[in-house]
């Protein structure tokens, strides 16, 4: 029975969002977070870009470690062979990559100004495919931008290539949220049958319906014979109105009364650690969590008309559809109203030791304590934000990881 997996694109699609973005540690501890989830591959950045090379290598360090593992780290590249060549030249041990390219006849047109037919983008696709596998790419997906407005025979045309060059996966972009789920339902079903290639569902939510395409999406490739992916985002954050939601689609899979009975939801997910993640996300980004979040905003399980308080109390199966322990709510937040000791770019060691000790964090000796107290004086310009204690255990456990992860210096010129 085919299979349905979740690759993250948070720390990709996610951190393109205009008026927002995350610092190179706290893309780090996304991918932290989505590895104790249990998702199974994090696009975690564009390795052909400078600025993000040591923040890369540094995470692939840590999944050689066994400390980003088993997710996948995948990068994200154009489909023309000097982004892949780059990408090897400044991250070698880089395995698993994205290449995308437009597809669509109004982006043949628009964007690339008449200069691209269906025919050179695939030639183009082809040849970054292969100099992929050429540098030792372990698993290459190939990505049809605007494929919602792509006619189906091109897609069909384009997986069935793709396939052939060597790649393991076509990722469906509704680049545009322009699709909806009956549609896209049936366009997933007939492009899988007819390719014998797996699928990826990358939705945005221009209309509202984000999630319902992805999972609708997914199902038709399941129906199709193939395994499906889905693209996700925490907190639903991307490109204007965003991209589909990561909880949401898992909850809509375990849930939801056409799919619950189908067993589409991902195997090895561990829901339990979504709240701290949503939280942490929402700090990071500085985009506060709605009140109607699913299952992470305020008001998720809040219930006030006296009919649902009574039914609520008398068995929450009344009001709620699945449980705020299975997302990790439920435990009680304490927060210091006395004496409090920050960490920041200023502090001295003192204070760096109380902290630090409150977390159970040890050091061999006074010189460890001084050289991470250093890293998270940087730390703390990098993020130009109080560091959370996941960020100090983080650091204090991977300093040479953390060193390299602050460290972005623009190239000469």
């Amino acid at each position: 029975m085919p299979e349905v997996y979740i690759i993250d694109v948070t720390n990709r699609d996610g951190v393109q969002t205009s008026r927002i973005g995350l610092a190179k540690l706290e893309k780090t501890l996304i991918n932290m977070y989505l590895n104790e989830m249990g998702v199974f591959q994090s696009e975690f950045g564009f390795p052909f870009t400078l600025h993000e090379t040591n923040y890369i290598n540094a995470n692939l360090e840590l999944a050689e470690k066994g400390t980003l593992a088993p997710i996948r780290l995948e990068g994200w590249c154009r489909a023309i062979q000097k982004d892949v060549d780059l990408a090897y030249k400044l991250c070698p041990k880089i395995k698993h990559l994205n290449l995308s390219i437009s597809t669509s006849p109004l982006m043949l047109e628009l964007k690339f100004q008449g200069k691209m037919t269906i025919e050179t983008v695939i030639k183009s696709m082809i040849k970054a495919v292969e100099a992929a596998k050429a540098h030792g790419a372990a698993s290459i997906g190939v990505n049809a931008e605007d494929a919602s407005r792509t006619g189906i025979e091109d897609l069909i045309k384009f997986g069935a290539v793709a396939k052939a060059a060597g790649a393991a996966r076509i990722r469906y972009c509704d680049t545009l949220g322009a699709d909806d789920p009956l549609t896209i339902y049936a366009r997933m079903k007939e492009l899988a049958s007819k390719t014998k290639i797996d699928w990826e569902m990358h939705c945005h939510n221009d209309l509202g319906m984000g999630v319902a395409c992805s999972v609708e999406g997914a199902r038709g490739i399941i129906e199709g014979g193939q395994d499906a992916y889905i693209n996700t985002t925490i907190n639903g954050v991307g490109e204007r109105a965003g991209n589909a939601d990561l909880l949401s689609v898992l909850v809509a899979l375990k849930y939801s009364s056409g799919f619950k009975d189908k067993k589409m939801f991902p195997k090895g997910i561990k829901l339990d650690k979504i709240w701290a993640f949503a939280k942490y996300a929402s700090y990071a980004f500085g985009i506060p969590l709605s009140v109607n979040q699913v299952g992470v905003g305020a008001n998720a399980f809040a219930h006030e008309s006296g009919i649902h308080a009574d039914g609520a109390l008398k068995n929450r199966k009344n009001y709620e559809l699945y449980e705020f322990e299975e997302l990790g709510r439920g435990e009680p937040e304490l927060v210091d109203t006395g004496r409090m000791i920050t960490v920041g770019e200023y502090s001295g060691i003192k204070g760096f030791m109380n902290v630090l000790g409150k977390l159970e964090v040890e050091f061999k000796n006074d010189k460890e304590a001084a050289d991470v107290l250093e890293l998270v004086r940087y730390a703390n310009v990098h993020t130009q934000k109080p560091l959370t204690r996941e960020e100090l255990i983080f650091i204090a456990k991977y300093p040479d990881q953390a060193r390299k992860i602050l460290t972005v210096i623009p190239p000469q010129t």
